[in-house]
């Protein structure tokens, strides 16, 4: 592989896993405002709350599986 697709393919994975990472930060967050209504409850925002938190755990599922099948193209590109 030429260094400029190993260098493009490098900064993917690396654009991939801050994306993750974001997603990761955004459950924290979420979880912060989950406990919060233990103190001060509400249904509509906890079940808002929830929702979000099961999407953004899907989104980082998705985007791992992601980062794993590019890394598995990159690998193979470098051996080739």
């Amino acid at each position: 592989m030429d260094q400029g697709k190993y260098n493009e393919m490098e900064a993917m994975l690396h654009k991939l896993e801050d994306i993750k990472n974001s997603q990761k930060s955004i459950i924290d967050k979420i979880n912060h405002v989950i406990t919060d209504l233990f103190q001060y409850p509400d249904k509509d925002l906890e079940e808002a709350m929830e929702a979000a938190h099961e999407r953004a755990s899907e989104n980082v599922d998705k985007i791992r599986e992601a980062i794993e099948e590019y890394e598995i193209k990159f690998n193979k590109a470098q051996q080739a």
